[in-house]
């Protein structure tokens, strides 16, 4: 019982020294603790809502009646590019960086992947993941919550087939490390859509608006140039989905393809190449070891 009591204490829910309800477990939170109850019957839209206006991704069309984002991340054709070069997904284990809101993955799990594991850091958008798999079913799927650089530095970190990072590159304060790393774990393909470094675009408004220093950095052997990009008012969107700093890295196009090579990945087929994308110039990437 003096255990018992003394648990009851230490999460306030008894006073120390008379063993009366505490008054913090009694009062309610502001704006009333029952606003965190639904009233209205079970919904796949409910779960949805409860980070509304934070979701970036639409559902797939055969769920169009569900209001989440407007970005087609379900029904994405880079996905469907990656698979035709790779002669598909079946059957392969993949390791994929920031699923956002599972939207890769629940593709990977349909195209008939044996296994995805999906590791995201941002817990907000682990959440969105949950919530995207309840509702759809990704059987093959797993999310984690945590930060994936830590992961693959770890000690148990097991190997894949393939490597995805869709929308992943450019927020990393180094993205050479994390080809490294991702090269070290992946035996087959490392598969990337990204931004990356342009001089004209720096040019541009919007690249000097974001673009703001360049330094020469080498990791395991392999040296380069980076720009540094800072998010700035992006930061203040419920739903931003960058990195866990105020800024990150940009690596350069030719730089990107040569590093990949350094670690291991020499053949390299682009697709999706969009010069013109108005958040900077953007390409997918498949590489294989052979």
């Amino acid at each position: 019982m003096k255990f018992l009591r003394r648990i009851a204490e230490r999460a306030g829910v008894l006073g120390r020294r008379t063993g009366e309800p505490a008054a913090a477990a009694i009062m309610r939170p502001a704006g009333g603790v029952n606003d965190h109850y639904l009233t209205s019957a079970p919904s796949d839209q409910n779960a949805i809502d409860i980070f509304a206006g934070e979701w970036s991704s639409k559902f797939p069309a055969s769920f169009s009646e569900l209001k989440a984002g407007g970005i087609p991340m379900f029904e994405d054709d880079r996905i469907h590019w990656f698979a035709s070069e790779i002669h598909g997904f079946q059957q392969q284990q993949v390791l994929e960086l920031g699923p956002l809101e599972g939207g890769h993955s629940y593709m990977l799990d349909r195209m008939g992947a044996q296994s995805v594991t999906a590791i995201e850091s941002n817990t907000h958008a682990y959440l969105r993941c949950l919530i995207a798999k309840e509702i759809l079913g990704m059987p093959s799927v797993r999310f984690l919550s945590g930060d994936f650089m830590a992961y693959l530095r770890g000690p148990d970190c097991p190997h894949y087939d393939i490597g995805l990072a869709s929308g992943v590159l450019y927020h990393m304060t180094n993205p050479v490390e994390m080809i490294s790393l991702l090269a070290g774990h992946c035996e087959k393909h490392l598969l990337f859509w990204t931004h990356h470094y342009d001089e004209a675009w720096a040019k541009t408004p919007a690249g000097q608006e974001h673009l703001t220093s360049a330094e020469i950095v080498e990791y395991a052997g392999f040296r380069c140039t980076l720009h540094r990009y800072e998010y700035g008012n992006a930061l203040d969107w419920g739903g931003f989905c960058g990195g866990p700093r105020p800024h990150c890295y940009w690596i350069e196009r030719e730089e990107l393809l040569a590093c990949l090579r350094f670690f291991g990945f020499p053949q390299i087929r682009i697709g999706c190449d969009d010069p013109m994308h108005p958040h900077g110039p953007a390409f997918a990437l498949v590489a294989s070891r052979t």
